[in-house]
């Protein structure tokens, strides 16, 4: 190969790599803007400031599913790895709000040692529509759509006898029916993370699945176990691949904490992740290497 083509090849390249970059700002921009104009709490600059990133996660409109990364020091094992997922309902606003609140508190102090992977929503089709929903454009719970491994046989029966048909807790033709939980789970299974933290509302509590100890408060919300439902991802993540997940049930889905309440709610669950995660995780690593 001689030096010119070898020139012309780094040349393409760079410029492939420019293209990308410049399309996946422009799909950030347009996103940001979508959410700023949907949510009281979060304006367009808020959303920008944070720097997300355009995966190839896509929803059934073909929207760019958003994440940010907070990555560990240099050259050191993070105490864990922490999967952060708001707005797996669209109709939870308070749920996408908060996660970029706490995005901004990582902006501004992120130590290092922890290595965040967040996705600010989950489920933009169900946000961002004229009315918001809970379900996605198929109209599926997507936390009622993950394969665990009763899916076929309890998450149909269970919508049908439970719910009464309940359109709101509708699982889907089959487990990963949706391009939005089949993301997340490619994505979790790249990732690996330590622990999984969903954000929802409006129950008001911290609900726990997986192995170790559950967080008992959160700021002013107390551990009280909703149940497992088939399909969930604390079933999926949780029950079945013992990834610890905390569900942190907001008090309203319309109405955001207090600044107080939120700031309370994170130092409460960074303590938790310090003293029940991350002592086995970096003792673990330190044996690894």
């Amino acid at each position: 190969m001689t030096k010119l083509i070898k020139i012309i090849i780094i040349f393409i390249l760079l410029s492939l790599t420019s293209v990308h970059a410049q399309d996946n700002q422009k799909l950030v921009q347009e996103q940001c803007k979508r959410i700023g104009q949907k949510l009281g709490s979060v304006g367009v600059n808020d959303c920008l400031d944070i720097n997300l990133r355009a995966t190839n996660g896509r929803t059934v409109k073909n929207a760019p599913i958003l994440v940010k990364e907070y990555l560990p020091l240099e050259n050191k094992p993070p105490l864990g790895k922490i999967l952060l997922i708001g707005g797996i309902h669209g109709d939870e606003y308070s749920s996408v709000s908060v996660v970029f609140k706490w995005m901004k508190i990582l902006s501004d102090h992120h130590s290092g040692l922890f290595h965040w992977n967040i996705i600010p929503v989950l489920n933009p089709d169900g946000l961002l529509r004229k009315k918001s929903q809970r379900m996605n454009e198929n109209n599926v719970d997507l936390n009622r759509n993950f394969p665990v491994k009763s899916w076929n046989d309890a998450a149909r029966k269970h919508w049908i006898e439970e719910t009464h048909k309940n359109p709101r807790r509708y699982p889907g033709k089959r487990p990963l029916s949706e391009p939005e939980s089949s993301w997340l789970v490619r994505y979790t299974n790249e990732y690996k993370p330590d622990v999984i933290v969903a954000v929802h509302a409006p129950h008001g509590i911290v609900d726990y699945d997986g192995p170790r100890n559950a967080p008992h408060k959160l700021g002013r919300l107390y551990l009280n176990l909703l149940g497992t439902y088939p399909g969930s991802l604390g079933n999926y993540a949780g029950v079945q691949r013992a990834i610890p997940v905390v569900t942190i049930e907001l008090p309203y889905a319309g109405i955001m904490p207090t600044d107080n309440e939120i700031n309370s709610i994170w130092r409460d669950m960074v303590t938790w992740l310090t003293e029940n995660i991350t002592e086995k995780v970096y003792i673990e690593s330190l044996k690894n290497n």
